[in-house]
């Protein structure tokens, strides 16, 4: 059972929800636009599928999500309630906090180089990439918490759609990225100007020229994070466009 800190407090009631470890997290990632189990759980990799479960159960006893059968019928989708759409300001006013005052707070041990990967590939400036089929090769370095070392990651975009790799997609290389991971990490949250991060060389781009130069607005790799890119809000329309439509069906069938 849920245990509450027996307020009626508005702040206390907002707790309980906020305040459950891994909820703002979860929030984060249907905010992004994610609506299946497996993308969601993506997002939170260190947290166990069956506490996601327990959560999303949670959230929808609370309101603040819904959740519909697939049109397969394996599996649900999840959306957002408009009650859940309405804490966009607050995880949105929680990353700005932690861009302005949580630099520091990054530690070794918070470092992923797949959570960044799943990051990047939801956050990919599309209209500023050429038609073409674009790859991607990530060399990081510096891995922790147990991993290997160094590990490669790949990025494929093409006609607006991403996918990232763990293992050799066996395309033609357009740009290869090395990389220092917590670097890399620093730079893409803002904290790092790539200038410098280019001068120290914990960063080093090869490949065309051309496409090298274009890289940096692709991933947001010019400080955007840090000046407010923020959660997509053609996600939330889209969230809710796609609950208003499941609502419509519903009525009707009745």
């Amino acid at each position: 059972m849920r245990r509450g800190y027996g307020q009626f407090c508005p702040v206390a009631k907002a707790a309980e929800v906020l305040g459950d470890r891994w909820n703002p997290l979860v929030l984060r990632e249907m905010l992004y636009g994610h609506r299946y189990f497996n993308d969601i759980s993506r997002g939170v990799p260190l947290m166990s599928r069956a506490l996601l479960v327990q959560r999303l159960k949670e959230l929808e006893k609370l309101g603040i999500i819904a959740s519909h059968e697939k049109e397969t019928g394996q599996g649900y989708e999840y959306l957002l309630t408009p009650a859940g759409e309405a804490l966009r300001p607050i995880i949105e006013a929680m990353g700005v906090w932690a861009q302005q005052w949580g630099s520091e707070q990054i530690s070794p041990e918070d470092l992923d180089d797949a959570l960044l990967m799943w990051g990047m590939r939801r956050r990919i400036n599309l209209k500023a990439v050429p038609p073409q089929k674009i790859v991607l090769q990530f060399d990081f370095r510096g891995l922790t918490k147990g991993r290997k070392t160094h590990r490669s990651w790949w990025l494929l975009i093409e006609d607006g759609e991403v996918d990232v790799c763990q293992k050799d997609p066996g395309y033609e290389v357009s740009v290869l990225i090395s990389a220092d991971l917590s670097a890399f990490t620093h730079l893409w949250m803002g904290y790092l100007p790539l200038s410098l991060a280019l001068k120290q060389e914990t960063i080093v781009f090869e490949g065309d020229r051309d496409l090298v130069q274009q890289v940096p607005s692709w991933l947001y790799l010019n400080g955007e994070w840090r000046y407010g890119l923020g959660i997509d809000s053609s996600a939330a329309q889209l969230m809710q466009d796609r609950f208003m439509q499941i609502d419509r069906t519903a009525n009707a069938s009745q």
